[in-house]
């Protein structure tokens, strides 16, 4: 990313508290290869967990990698399409054994037509995709344009903005809109989409479900059923795991104390959240901190994007 507006650990893979040197704002397009090279340059470890402040779309042209997202392991193939929002906490696999395409992106970089269609702000989005056919055809293309154009000098630097732009939607919009991956989140219903927003926004200051069947008008049954219906899963579950997906992004990411992180996500105490994690994650917070830190813990694959869904959530 040239443009550096996220704090120090948020900018790409092997890079430090520098954004990477490219010719356009908001926008990188590197190769695997390049990845390599700035992660031997500056000495830094890809596995480690990080989370990024921006969009990052990963394609593989031959090899595998095995990509750790929010804490389950995503198998990406040739021709797979990796898509990782802001604020996920991403840990790379080996690098040496995979070619590619990397392309990060700030969320304002698309156009602001692009950011609706392709619901670039949903936090449930699918992962993973593995497109057939045309439109496995049709997303290499755009890749190689973007990727082509990105490197091509002789524009202007507002014209060449322009053409990385309008190729970067042509390629988010075809990968969102991609025949089985939904842009929508996972759910029709209207009452699950409104209780998720609504625990989206408020996970950290209520866990109670009564207050988000208060707010939102319904009675706490008639949550329990649409989330049941939608996620396969209870509404006080589905606020208990968004709960301990933070808590597992913080201490996977910062060096927060366990008191500073129970502070944030609404606990009264460090003891109240060491029991409320220890009781949904099956380990003790810190214990849970040196296990991800140390790329030993137990990370299921992702069964398909549903699923992969499911477990962020």
């Amino acid at each position: 990313m040239v443009k550096n507006r996220h704090p120090a650990g948020q900018t790409a893979p092997g890079t430090i508290s520098a954004a990477p040197v490219g010719p356009c704002a908001g926008l990188e397009v590197i190769s695997l290869a390049a990845l390599r090279a700035r992660v031997r340059a500056h000495g830094t470890d890809p596995g480690a967990p990080q989370r990024p402040g921006f969009h990052q779309v990963l394609t593989l042209a031959s090899g595998g990698l095995r990509q750790t997202v929010d804490f389950t392991a995503h198998d990406v193939e040739r021709d797979s399409w990796l898509w990782t929002r802001p604020g996920q906490v991403v840990q790379w696999g080996d690098l040496g054994r995979a070619e590619g395409t990397l392309i990060a992106f700030e969320r304002d970089f698309p156009g602001a037509a692009t950011v609706h269609a392709a619901r670039l702000d949903d936090p449930h989005a699918r992962v993973l995709s593995t497109p057939k056919g045309e439109a496995a055809a049709s997303l290499r293309v755009a890749a190689e344009h973007l990727e082509h154009e990105f490197r091509a000098p002789g524009l202007p630097h507002d014209a060449h903005d322009a053409v990385l732009r309008h190729l970067l939607d042509v390629l988010i919009l075809r990968l969102a809109h991609l025949e089985g991956a939904d842009v929508r989140p996972a759910g029709t219903r209207e009452t699950f989409l409104r209780f998720r927003a609504t625990v989206e926004r408020d996970f950290a200051r209520t866990r109670r479900v009564d207050d988000y069947a208060l707010a939102l008008g319904y009675s706490a049954r008639t949550l329990s059923r649409a989330t049941l219906e939608s996620a396969g899963t209870g509404a006080k579950e589905f606020i208990d795991r968004r709960v301990v997906l933070e808590a597992k992004r913080l201490l996977a990411h910062t060096d927060l104390a366990a008191a500073r992180i129970a502070d944030r996500l609404g606990f009264s105490s460090a003891t109240n959240f060491a029991k409320y994690f220890h009781q949904r994650a099956g380990q003790a917070p810190i214990a849970f901190r040196t296990a991800v830190r140390g790329r030993g813990a137990a990370v299921p694959p992702a069964r398909d994007g549903r699923d992969a869904a499911a477990d962020r959530t």
